[in-house]
């Protein structure tokens, strides 16, 4: 005997429209083309939250609770997408920099709407991985050797 359920909503699709609705049209393409994960975008609003303070890679890595490692790497993405500058290349710090005035302003919104729409943005970047992974599956599956080919 199976038990029929009422009809569930999709979270995800739900959270995906309302976040995207919240959007501009800037932030939500930043969002999809740019943010690779959570850590990434905390690092950013970390760094954006205190723009005056150069923040070494040991003290960012225990804000966000990374390995200095991780934290390296995540720095240095932001460095390479022109949201923070380093200095002392020995012992790296980074600060707070967009590299323009349209960045920082697009930032500032995505930052709002993080702030307001925490769920929902973490569901859209999360809905991202997994289409890829999705998409990386299907390619995989393709070369699979298979006993009746």
């Amino acid at each position: 005997m199976t038990s029929t359920q009422p009809d569930q909503p999709d979270f995800a699709a739900s959270a995906a429209s309302g976040v995207i609705a919240a959007l501009s049209d800037d932030v939500r393409r930043f969002l999809l083309t740019s943010v690779s994960s959570i850590p990434y975008l905390e690092a950013l609003l970390l760094l954006r939250s205190q723009p005056e303070t150069r923040w070494p890679v040991r003290q960012v890595a225990q804000r966000l609770y990374v390995s200095e490692k991780r934290a390296q790497e995540l720095l240095a993405e932001l460095e390479a997408a022109g949201v923070v500058e380093s200095s002392m290349p020995d012992a790296p710090q980074f600060r707070y920099q967009p590299a323009s005035r349209e960045l920082r302003q697009m930032l500032d919104g995505l930052a709002e709407v993080y702030a307001h729409h925490l769920v929902e943005v973490t569901h859209l970047i999360h809905s991202k991985a997994d289409k890829r992974d999705k998409r990386a599956q299907k390619f995989a599956d393709a070369f699979r050797w298979r006993k009746d080919a």
